[in-house]
């Protein structure tokens, strides 16, 4: 069976990546960022995408000599 993709508002997104609310609605606008569905005037986003998205941008740091 196929699981459900869970869908989050842009003030959850904020909660789990630190991101401002505005910096979300910048990014839209400007066409950049992490991937939403907009349906009518309502802004969604995938859970695993914002999960997605911050795991991609993982920095290891570098081992010291």
């Amino acid at each position: 069976m196929q699981e459900k993709t869970r869908f989050i508002n842009e003030n959850e997104v904020s909660a789990i990546t630190g991101l401002s609310v505005q910096t979300l609605r910048n990014w839209r606008f400007q066409g950049k960022g992490i991937p939403y569905v907009k349906a009518g005037r309502s802004i969604r986003y995938s859970y695993q995408d914002v999960i997605t998205y911050m795991e991609e941008r993982v920095i290891a740091p570098r081992e010291q000599a």
